[in-house]
């Protein structure tokens, strides 16, 4: 995992430069710094991912005006050049300019779309998106609510679901004969949560490394790479899934005294939770001077709910990724759960990342993030602002504040942590685990190098889908 730059190293000056659009000066910078004599392995490694964060950034905006136009122009046939500047100005069209050349995000057409009623209405096709059924409040959420009342249990409804993941690389994408490493993820085992984790299958059939228990939780795989063929990773694995409702009382909550247990998830993490002055003030904004612990984490989700979900560039090629979400108008769901743990950190209120995949009873399935947050005296619960408040029901409206559908699994329990065995070359994914990662002796493959999948189906009835890609 690359270090966060050092203030004032060679590689802070790089990533300024970079976040900057100064890439030419930034590759100057980078330079220098590697022809140092006597350079820390450490610091080699920061320096290198920065030139590679050039490489991943320009893969991400690949776009100029025109070709934005053009996109648009499928949905929109008679978009006019008036339109698409007010768009452009208002910031619904994410660019970046680099190097002096003014390049957009390959998804800015698509998320012009979620951003703009204006250019919803304008569609020839107005297709509803394609969005999670549990991301409206549904039959699900209130069979949960009834079973933990009647139970008094915050964990019920367990389903047992069977997966298989498949990572495949590329024909040809290295040199025949050598060796692939591949990591996939594996869930963890949550009390209450996801239980009785089994490893059913995997190919290669020859381990050489078990699941880890790390907190970015992994099965290792290694295999040749063989002439004109892919090369296939995959893992089978079953797990037992509840649905979470711990129903709280808001005049139950009172402020968690925090032990040394709770004190790493009420501190600054850089490069990814920091407690800039731009983020002071927009909490000073949300939160008032609200002292009520469960008003300042309502205040908080609600206030990071009102943040419309776009489509994201890859985390890795953002240096800071709360701080990025505060001023971007838009944030998938790993964007918005960083910038709620760093709002609810900054007041105190300790929360942390959870991570895996969703699914449903038909062909739906997606990457998603979540987080927790800790209450007095329910302890840690899950929120996912995502999903956010749910219309319809008052009673429901919060679900997400301290309960979770049974239609997800967990791989992480963090952010950005080390797999087991430890991985050579920094990964594709600094920040999450979910679609998998793989190298070999000459570096990391990235993205474009290798697809995944998703198949599941629930043990006692057959079901599935294909794999949804972010």
């Amino acid at each position: 995992m690359p270090h966060p730059p050092t203030p004032g190293t060679p590689a802070a000056t790089a990533t300024q430069q970079i976040d900057a659009g100064h890439f030419k000066e930034a590759e100057a910078s980078i330079t220098a710094a590697l022809a140092q004599p006597n350079l820390a392995p450490a610091q080699q490694q920061t320096l290198l991912f920065q030139r590679e964060r050039m490489r991943r950034i320009l893969l991400d905006f690949k776009l100029d005006a025109d070709a934005v136009k053009t996109r648009l122009r499928q949905q929109i046939p008679d978009l006019t050049d008036a339109e698409f500047a007010k768009w452009d100005a208002a910031g619904l069209l994410e660019k970046q300019v680099i190097d002096g050349r003014t390049l957009y995000f390959n998804r800015a057409p698509g998320n012009l779309f979620r951003l703009s009623a204006e250019a919803r209405a304008r569609r020839t096709d107005p297709a509803p998106f394609n969005d999670g059924p549990n991301e409206v409040l549904n039959d699900h959420h209130r069979a949960i609510r009834a079973a933990a009342i009647r139970t008094g249990s915050s964990s019920v409804l367990p389903m047992r679901e069977e997966v298989t993941q498949t990572l495949t690389v590329n024909a040809d994408a290295v040199p025949a004969g050598e060796t692939l490493r591949a990591w996939l993820p594996f869930p963890r085992e949550i009390k209450g949560q996801q239980e009785h984790v089994t490893l059913v299958a995997h190919a290669p059939a020859a381990f050489t490394a078990k699941p880890s228990n790390a907190i970015q939780r992994t099965v290792y795989l290694e295999q040749k790479a063989a002439a004109g063929k892919p090369t296939v990773f995959s893992v089978t694995w079953q797990v037992t899934l509840y649905g979470r409702d711990f129903h709280i009382d808001p005049a139950k909550v009172v402020k968690a005294p925090i032990t040394a247990e709770l004190k790493p998830f009420v501190e600054e993490r850089a490069p990814h939770v920091v407690f800039t002055e731009a983020m002071r003030a927009y909490s000073r904004k949300v939160v008032g001077d609200e002292t009520d612990p469960y008003r300042i984490v309502q205040k908080i989700f609600d206030a990071v709910d009102t943040i419309p979900w776009a489509g994201a560039r890859e985390y890795s090629t953002i240096s800071n990724i709360s701080d990025y979400t505060l001023h971007a108008g838009h944030g998938d769901c790993g964007e918005q759960t960083l910038l709620l743990i760093t709002l609810l950190r900054l007041n105190g209120i300790p929360a942390r990342w959870q991570s895996g995949w969703m699914f449903s009873d038909g062909k739906y399935n997606n990457i998603h993030d979540w987080g927790q947050v800790y209450l007095a005296p329910y302890g840690w619960v899950p929120i996912d602002v995502t999903f956010g408040r749910l219309n319809g029901d008052d009673k429901l409206a919060y679900f997400y504040l301290g309960g979770l559908d049974a239609y997800r699994v967990a791989f992480n329990d963090d952010f950005s942590q080390p797999f087991a065995p430890a991985k050579t070359f920094p990964r594709s994914e600094t920040v999450d685990s979910q679609r998998g990662e793989v190298e070999w002796k000459g570096g990391n493959l990235y993205f474009d190098q290798w697809d995944y999948d998703f198949m599941w189906h629930r043990v006692d009835a057959t079901r599935g889908g294909a794999a949804a890609h972010r």
